[in-house]
């Protein structure tokens, strides 16, 4: 399936943040307080609000956005606003 945001949104893959303590328990990256980060995939048609490319890893606002599954993967909708950074 193809998916292709509209005007200020962009679509990022979520990053697994997975971390294990060191008695071996698996704490999910929804219990932790690390920043959210992704893979921006595909970006909306407004040229003159979205500041980020198909390719950049980005910061964004924990609760921010709208999840949807493609193809079996995790991907978040954003607007621009709630992206925060440009990871380089």
């Amino acid at each position: 399936m193809k998916v292709k945001p509209l005007a200020d949104r962009v679509m990022v893959k979520l990053e697994k943040n997975e971390a294990k303590t060191a008695g071996g328990i698996i704490i999910p990256d929804t219990a932790q307080e690390k920043t959210q980060t992704g893979a921006v995939v595909a970006v909306g048609d407004d040229k003159e609000v979205i500041k980020v490319k198909v390719g950049d890893k980005v910061m964004y606002d924990k609760y921010a956005g709208t999840q949807v599954k493609i193809d079996g993967t995790e991907h978040l909708i954003l607007k621009m606003a709630d992206i925060i950074a440009v990871i380089e």
